[in-house]
């Protein structure tokens, strides 16, 4: 399961509001000072609907970096034709400062137990060592679910290395939505991906824990390689190396995490290709329209014409419309 906090940061907008103070993060390390580089190459798709009505499809990664920006054209050009926007979450959810006392609340322990009760000892004296390392007293988690332990810990790594939820492309893009003065919605509430991340099993939550303070000693590559396959619009790696894998390991999480919500959204997306409803900027964690489960073959499969929007795509894989399960480039 090594990649699955690297997932939840491409699925779950509700990860961001860990990005936001709080007091089990722990500290940053400012990033150093880069290069100027080339804009991401965006995962971006274009539905089109009757009369004109179209959803710009847009992957996002919920934690990202200054030198992330400027976006690309193509994103530019995208929301500029857009009268309004979907995310995740609303912005006037994802902004309430009520978030993070939401999530923290889930993550308190009801059942009489401690976290060192549900551990075992290698975990336990891992976590030690960890909260000893970075000041922090072992005491404060005792009362916490495993799995917000884990999240926290690795999102903190991820912070380390400068990947910030404050300058992830879905904050990015509700700051333009609102300076514009375009509307901008959600697809679903924070306390419902929220209650996915509280309905883990115990081994999920044990193995994302342990995960996380293994990844503590090796630096985070995993993150690394994963931001610059989403810088690079790789979607072929980003559907291999996250989603394929908890598809395979864990396909009861993949289906409640992914393919339930998928199928939850295509409802209002379809709303939103209606005769009259001009054009939609819909802003989603990448992995939701990647694989023959994703948003962009599902609106193939009900007769939409979608097609790739990569201007910086040299390659003919990567012009082309399909999604990045073998299977679903296969039909086109």
């Amino acid at each position: 399961m090594k990649w699955m906090i690297r997932a939840a940061a491409l699925l779950l907008g509700s990860v961001m509001l860990l990005g936001t103070p709080a007091p089990l993060l722990a500290r940053q390390v400012p990033a150093a000072a880069t290069p100027a580089k080339a804009p991401p190459v965006p995962l971006l798709w274009k539905a089109s609907g009757p009369k004109g009505a179209e959803l710009y499809l847009l992957g996002s990664f919920h934690l990202l970096r200054a030198d992330d920006y400027p976006l690309s054209a193509d994103v530019d050009a995208a929301f500029d034709a857009s009268g309004q926007l979907l995310f995740e979450l609303a912005p006037e959810e994802m902004n309430s400062p009520a978030l993070a006392t939401q999530m923290a609340q889930a993550a308190l322990r009801r059942d009489g137990r401690l976290l060192k009760d549900e551990l075992d000892a290698d975990t336990w004296r891992r976590l030690q060592d960890y909260a000893a390392a970075n000041g922090l007293p072992i005491d404060r988690l005792a009362g916490l679910k495993p799995w917000f332990v884990g999240l926290t810990i690795s999102l903190g790594q991820m912070a380390r290395q400068g990947l910030d939820a404050q300058a992830g492309l879905d904050r990015h893009l509700m700051a333009r939505a609102a300076t514009a003065g375009k509307p901008a919605q959600g697809l679903e509430s924070a306390a419902a991906q929220i209650a996915m991340l509280d309905g883990m099993s115990g081994d999920e939550q044990r193995q994302l824990l342990r995960e996380a303070l293994e990844q503590v000693d090796k630096g985070d590559e995993q993150s690394r390689r994963l931001h610059d396959a989403w810088r690079r619009g790789d979607d072929v790696t980003l559907w291999r190396d996250m989603a394929a894998q908890m598809k395979r390991d864990y396909p009861a999480l993949y289906r409640r995490i992914n393919t339930e919500r998928n199928d939850a959204w295509l409802l209002p997306l379809q709303e939103r290709l209606q005769a009259g409803q001009g054009t939609t900027l819909v802003v989603v964690g990448a992995l939701h329209l990647l694989g023959s489960d994703g948003v962009v073959e599902k609106l193939r499969a009900r007769g939409y014409r979608v097609e790739r929007i990569c201007s910086a795509c040299t390659s003919p894989a990567r012009r082309a419309p399909a999604a990045t399960a073998p299977a679903a480039r296969s039909r086109n």
